[in-house]
């Protein structure tokens, strides 16, 4: 029956993908995938010859409408994106919506997703948590800092690794340099890390070394 289906991909080590997930990509009509560069070897490595079409950040409100009458029209279409989950801080939301609305049957798969090991692997409660992404580059940043300064469930954050110190110092400007926090990059890969510390411990620790891959950050809640 046409659908859309959500497929994770993996965010490091290929073996991460389920079985279900390549059935799936083998099995739809089209994939959309964030960029056609980073998923064809992906594909090529599973043997997936479905063809492959782009939706991205910059497309996706233009290209939705069209995505939605394919699948009406009988098509079962998989979106894909660079690594993890669709919709995760990634394209999927304004897709997911839209079909929603159109009564289509959308189905999500379990699979990777980079904040769930990184914030079981932090050692800080996970029973409560907030997820917030990435933090606004500039605009609304202060905003934003001020409105979780008195949550008190851990928190989660994405980072790029250029601004990676940044955001801890603003961290420890706002939630006290003895706040307790962890660093989780290149999760899955050859060389993943995950330092634990204060967040002063964590400025000092990466201000000493070349920071390189994505970055999960995760913050202890206030506790006083």
């Amino acid at each position: 029956m046409a659908k859309l289906y959500l497929v994770p991909t993996p965010i490091g080590n290929l073996e991460d993908i389920t079985l279900r997930a390549i059935r799936v990509l083998k099995e739809v009509d089209l994939i959309l995938a964030e960029d056609t560069r980073t998923s064809r070897p992906l594909l090529n490595h599973f043997e997936i010859k479905t063809p492959l079409k782009a939706h991205h950040l910059f497309n996706e409100h233009e290209q939705v409408e069209r995505v939605v009458e394919e699948i009406k029209f009988g098509k079962s279409i998989a979106l894909i994106t660079d690594a993890g989950t669709p919709g995760i801080s990634d394209p999927g939301f304004l897709l997911v919506r839209e079909c929603v609305k159109n009564e289509i049957e959308v189905e999500c798969l379990p699979g990777a997703t980079a904040f769930v090991p990184a914030l079981v692997n932090s050692g800080l409660p996970c029973d409560r948590f907030c997820f917030e992404g990435f933090l606004p580059h500039k605009k609304g940043r202060q905003t934003k800092l001020e409105s979780i300064v008195e949550e008190e469930r851990t928190m989660i954050f994405y980072e790029s690794p250029h601004r990676l110190l940044k955001t801890l110092t603003s961290f420890s400007e706002y939630f006290g340099e003895e706040r307790r926090a962890s660093v989780s990059r290149e999760i899955s890969k050859l060389f993943e890390e995950n330092k634990r510390g204060t967040l002063s411990e964590l400025i000092e620790y990466f201000s000493q070394k070349t920071i390189k891959g994505e970055i999960v950050i995760i913050i202890e809640g206030k506790n006083d």
